[in-house]
């Protein structure tokens, strides 16, 4: 299992990485709300084809990314999202809401 990590590729795509759990979840949470103010596209994109492995913590995290994005009318969209975070969004009635763009 690698490092969490949330890193700004190009100016539109954050990819997300690693383990998102408890552990990692706030400084991902922290991380990428700068990136987010930081990137210069009008829409945005996390890939998380790179996320090994993820809690309920990762549906918060992408939850709290497309708040952020949307205070700064930035649309953005979830590319990749692994099997497990699909399953928890599906139990939530999140999935629309984070599907594939």
């Amino acid at each position: 299992m690698s490092e969490a990590a949330v890193t700004l590729a190009g100016e539109s795509e954050l990819r997300l990485s690693g383990v998102i759990d408890y552990q990692t979840g706030p400084r991902l949470r922290a991380e990428g709300q700068a990136l987010i103010k930081k990137a210069l596209a009008k829409a945005l994109v996390v890939d998380c084809s790179a996320v090994e492995k993820s809690s309920s913590v990762g549906l918060s995290l992408l939850l709290c990314y497309i708040r952020d994005a949307q205070a700064l009318n930035k649309p953005l969209s979830i590319r990749a999202m692994p099997e497990d975070l699909r399953e928890i969004a599906q139990v939530s009635g999140l999935t629309e809401l984070l599907a594939d763009h």
